[in-house]
C-alpha cells in the first residue's frame, strides 16, 4: 500500500472516537514458521515484531487499550521445549523492548494467574509494571497463563470469601461485582476483538468481557499482520452498527 493511501486510512480512523479497546488473539505464529520450514521458534519471535507494530499502530489510531493474548492456561500441555522458550522469551522481551516502551508512554499490565510462573519471571514482569505505572500512552494488557472460565472462577471465589466474612449480602451480587473481582478490572470491555489465523473460536479467552465486543476474523497469520492490518480491522469496526441488544 502506498504511504498516502495508509495516511489517508489512519486519517479516517482517527476520527473514531468510540474505539478505546481492542482484544487481539495472536494466532499462527507456529503456521507461519511451519510455511516457511523453520522451528516454531522463529514464529514466536517473528509475533514479538508484529505485536510492537500493532501496539505503536493503536497509539497513532487514538486506541488507548490493548489486550493481546499471549500464553493461555492449556498452553502448559505443549512440549516442555517449547513453553519453556515461550517463558524465556517473555522474559527477555520485556528486559530488551521495557525501556524503549517506557519512552513511548506505554503501561504494561498482565492479566491471568501469574504466580504460576518462576519466581525470576514474575520479577521482570513486577518491574516492567512498577516501572510504567504512572505512564500515559496505550495500555497494554498480556493476558499470561490466562483462562476466562480460571478468571470466572477466581472472581467467584473473591465474593464468596466476602459473603462468608459478612462484608457481602447475596442479593447485592450483580454484573459489576463481578466484574469488579475479574483480573480485568478497571479496564472497559473490548469494542473490538481480532482473531488471526483465520480460526472461528473464542479459546476461552475474555468470555465475560467480550459479551458486546464486535469480532473481526482475518486468515493472516499474526507474524504478518502489522499497522495496515489493523486500520483494515478498525475501518471494518467503523461501518459496524453496535445495538447492545436493542
Amino acid at each position: 500500500m502506498a504511504v498516502e493511501e495508509l495516511e489517508q486510512k489512519v486519517s479516517e480512523i482517527v476520527t473514531k472516537t468510540d474505539l478505546k479497546h481492542i482484544a487481539i488473539i495472536m494466532d499462527g505464529n507456529r503456521r507461519w514458521a511451519k510455511e516457511k520450514g523453520l522451528p516454531s521458534a522463529f514464529g514466536h519471535k517473528k509475533g514479538v515484531d508484529a505485536l510492537k507494530k500493532v501496539m505503536y499502530a493503536c497509539d497513532d489510531f487514538g486506541v488507548k487499550y490493548l489486550t493481546v493474548y499471549a500464553f493461555s492456561t492449556e498452553n502448559w500441555n505443549r512440549k516442555k521445549e517449547e513453553v519453556d522458550f515461550l517463558m524465556d522469551l517473555l522474559g527477555k522481551t520485556l528486559q530488551n523492548e521495557l525501556a524503549e516502551m517506557h519512552e513511548h508512554g506505554v503501561v504494561i499490565n498482565f492479566i491471568g494467574d501469574i504466580s504460576k510462573l518462576s519466581p525470576k519471571l514474575q520479577a521482570i514482569l513486577a518491574n516492567s509494571v512498577e516501572v510504567t505505572k504512572n505512564n500515559t500512552g496505550v495500555r497494554l494488557q498480556i493476558a499470561f497463563n490466562y483462562g476466562a472460565r480460571a478468571e470466572v472462577v477466581h472472581s467467584v471465589k473473591e465474593i464468596a470469601h466476602l459473603v462468608k466474612n459478612g462484608m457481602l449480602n447475596v442479593d447485592e451480587i450483580d454484573e459489576k461485582l463481578i466484574s469488579d473481582n475479574l483480573y480485568t478490572k478497571n479496564i472497559p470491555d473490548p469494542d473490538l476483538l481480532i482473531r488471526t489465523g483465520g480460526e472461528m473460536r473464542i479459546s476461552n479467552y475474555l468470555l465475560w468481557q467480550i459479551a458486546y465486543s464486535e469480532f473481526f476474523i482475518t486468515k493472516t497469520l499474526w507474524p504478518d499482520f502489522d499497522k495496515t492490518s489493523l486500520a483494515d480491522a478498525i475501518k471494518e469496526f467503523n461501518f459496524r452498527q453496535r445495538r447492545w441488544g436493542k
